[in-house]
């Protein structure tokens, strides 16, 4: 799904992409999947900084990092800060963002990843370009040069525009042909559907920049037309602003005129269209993420005691042979507990049924008191509660115990039930090595509770004591 997710990203269906980018990251926090979860934070971050939310892609780009166990390779790391480093820069935090990936580029080259090196490379390149670091921009592309010696590493046009945009910067106009020409071959591999585009558009530039103002129209020419079939928008716009400025510069100002009511009439409706569509993305994601608490929400309902709070007996028929597959795996043992109420009928015969369920509200409350860490409480109908201690041997669970019966005990339960005193009987049995059934553990406590309650109430009966 999170491949999915990535892969729907990129082709624009953001919307799609989201959702299922929130649902593994949540899927990932249930079940404790911290580098599942880290990539999917880094999947939210691409997504809400493409529906426009940079301070939401932040938030996420700093969880990819965060919830990244300290074990996880050099690579990966190198991945998620690159996606920090994208996300501080779009937030105007250019030097955070920059540390942030020298992290990466550390971490990768030490990984040995040249992908992933040149990738942290060619983004840095691209950040120095657009803040007019020519210094900064060159240095960075002769180590990616350097890179492509020592290991015969191909460019793809991403890089290639790149490159050819720093050159762009000293004019050296020469050397922006000697890049982009094979992008005309179509001997360049390109790595998103727009890379060839925006490559024509750089050569397109150039040429002009440099009087060849037929080669210019030919390169705007074929740019369009790829624009066309791929249907780039944003590249589109972009191609009629630089047609308007050749237009200009070969002297004919009423077609650059039109050209540029054209451009800004086509980017005009390309945000509307990019707002819209932001707009729909988050609308669909809020309903899924609705849709999902939701949910989550009804199952919890469906899982606990309406009168209680506790969890009920179907949350317990779901949860306990789980617990005993997992204990039985680690031989670790585990603990269960039956906890009937003495003579809890007198309460609701001579007081009233209000006062028993209050009476019962009191116990479920000192119970989860007692449960604590990954113990579990559940009301089991009627007056009959269980309590279930994962990892926790049998002189311990029967301490335990009698601790909770003694405070219920002890509960002032005068205000609530006048003279008639509040008691417990508890059955408590273990598996020391978590080799056992449910139906089994549940039967021994329910003998035990027997015992308790033959020998005269108010006490504990372990499998050491019964």
């Amino acid at each position: 799904m999170l491949l999915r997710a990535g892969v729907l990203l990129r082709e624009g269906r953001t919307g799609e992409g989201g959702q299922l980018a929130h649902q593994v990251c949540s899927w990932a926090e249930r079940h404790n999947a911290p580098t599942v979860q880290a990539r999917a934070h880094r999947e939210l971050s691409i997504f809400y900084r493409a529906v426009g939310d940079s301070s939401e892609g932040l938030t996420h780009a700093v969880q990819a990092v965060a919830v990244l166990p300290e074990d996880a390779p050099g690579s990966v790391r190198a991945r998620q800060l690159l996606s920090l480093s994208v996300a501080l820069e779009e937030g105007g935090s250019y030097a955070d963002g920059e540390r942030r990936a020298r992290e990466a580029l550390t971490l990768a080259a030490t990984a040995g990843d040249t992908e992933m090196t040149l990738l942290v490379l060619n983004n840095m390149a691209y950040s120095a370009f657009e803040l007019s670091d020519e210094p900064a921009a060159r240095r960075l592309v002769e180590q990616m040069r350097e890179i492509q010696a020592r290991t015969g590493h191909r460019f793809g046009a991403n890089e290639v525009d790149t490159m050819a945009r720093v050159e762009l910067m000293g004019g050296r106009f020469e050397a922006v042909e000697d890049l982009l020409r094979p992008v005309l071959a179509d001997q360049v591999l390109a790595n998103e559907s727009d890379a060839v585009a925006e490559c024509l558009l750089t050569l397109a530039l150039a040429r002009r920049q440099s009087g060849s103002f037929d080669g210019a129209q030919e390169v705007l020419d074929a740019a369009r037309k790829l624009c066309a079939e791929r249907e780039l928008g944003a590249v589109s716009a972009r191609v009629r602003e630089e047609q308007a400025a050749l237009y200009a510069a070969t002297g004919r100002f009423a077609e650059a005129y039109e050209e540029h009511r054209a451009f800004h009439a086509e980017s005009t409706a390309l945000h509307s269209a990019q707002r819209d569509a932001r707009a729909r993305a988050l609308q669909a994601v809020f309903e899924a993420n609705e849709a999902r608490r939701a949910s989550e929400h009804f199952r919890e309902m469906a899982h606990r005691d309406a009168l209680t709070g506790l969890y009920n007996r179907r949350y317990i028929n779901e949860r306990v042979p789980a617990l005993l597959t997992e204990a039985a795996a680690a031989r670790r043992p585990i603990s269960l507990a039956i906890i009937d109420l003495d003579h809890f009928k007198r309460v609701n015969d001579t007081l009233s049924h209000a006062t028993g369920d209050t009476v019962l509200q009191h116990v479920a409350e000192l119970m989860e008191e007692a449960a604590g860490g990954p113990a579990i409480a559940a009301r089991m109908g009627g007056e009959e509660f269980l309590l279930v201690y994962p990892g926790v041997d049998a002189g311990e669970a029967a301490q335990r115990c009698e601790r909770l019966r003694l405070r219920i005990r002890a509960h002032g339960w005068e205000p609530i039930t006048g003279t008639l005193q509040v008691t417990t009987s508890v059955g408590v049995t273990t598996a020391p090595d978590g080799q056992a059934t449910f139906s089994a553990l549940l039967s021994q406590a329910d003998r035990n509770l027997y015992a308790a309650k033959r020998g005269g109430r108010d006490r504990v009966v372990s499998d050491a004591t019964g």
